[in-house]
């Protein structure tokens, strides 16, 4: 799975950037809105919330937007009651499983953007549970390898109770239940080591190989109209893209 992690990695950096944190700090604080509008405005006792709270954390969301966004879905607020939570599943080029997380106060709109997407880009948007069963939800944190302690993160992970730990190219890859990405975040950060990113993530169960930089530049345009929707959340996708072909594309 080194060239999927590896683009999760350049999505991260990318989607920091300055030049489109406007636009990702809106998607995250809808994503803040809703979870606690749903589940009350408490992440101890509210795991969507916790979960969105530590995604925007990554993205080094300010403190005063969470704390905004986590108000508003506790409160009457209208704009938090509109959303829909809607999962689209289909395929791209060489059979990539694609699976689309959106929230939307307009569902007409949000499936004709996404249907024109996958038919623009060689792939085809599928009926509910088409490849969904090619995934499993899993917390996944991101640590860069070259500036921690491979035994420091291995023991903090542990402390949080990580499951798996591995060196993935530039990066470690720490495996959790979506339940424990708070913790395993909180051990790592006590441990002194800088974390990139920690989410709840839908991992491919298996993956397909894609070599071959014309492919994966169809499969990548995919997966980047996708995320240009402001309803798209998450886009999830199986395809294992070696990286030194991620590098050539990414650039």
């Amino acid at each position: 799975m080194s060239g999927h992690s590896k683009w999760s990695s350049i999505k991260h950096k990318k989607g920091a950037a300055d030049a489109k944190r406007g636009k990702l700090f809106s998607k995250l604080s809808r994503a803040i809105i809703v979870a606690a509008k749903e589940g009350g405005g408490d992440p101890a006792g509210n795991l969507a919330l916790q979960n969105a709270i530590e995604k925007a954390k990554s993205y080094s969301m300010p403190k005063e937007n969470i704390e905004r966004a986590i108000a508003r879905g506790s409160g009457a607020d209208a704009d938090a009651a509109a959303f829909e939570q809607i999962l689209y599943e289909g395929y791209g080029p060489n059979g990539v499983a694609v699976l689309v997380d959106a929230l939307t106060d307009n569902r007409n709109r949000t499936a004709s953007e996404v249907r024109h997407a996958f038919d623009k880009n060689d792939g085809n948007l599928g009926t509910s549970g088409a490849v969904a069963w090619l995934f499993e939800r899993r917390g996944i944190v991101l640590v860069d390898a070259e500036a921690a302690d491979e035994d420091t993160v291995t023991l903090a992970a542990a402390d949080g109770g990580a499951d798996d730990v591995s060196r993935d190219g530039s990066s470690f890859q720490i495996v959790c239940a979506p339940e424990d990405v708070a913790a395993v975040r909180a051990a790592l950060e006590d441990a002194g080591v800088a974390v990139e990113s920690a989410e709840v993530t839908m991992v491919p169960k298996t993956t397909i190989e894609i070599a071959d930089e014309a492919a994966a530049k169809k499969v990548l345009r995919l997966i980047d109209q996708l995320e240009e929707s402001d309803d798209v959340q998450d886009v999830y996708a199986n395809f294992d893209i070696p990286e030194r072909v991620l590098e050539e594309v990414a650039s």
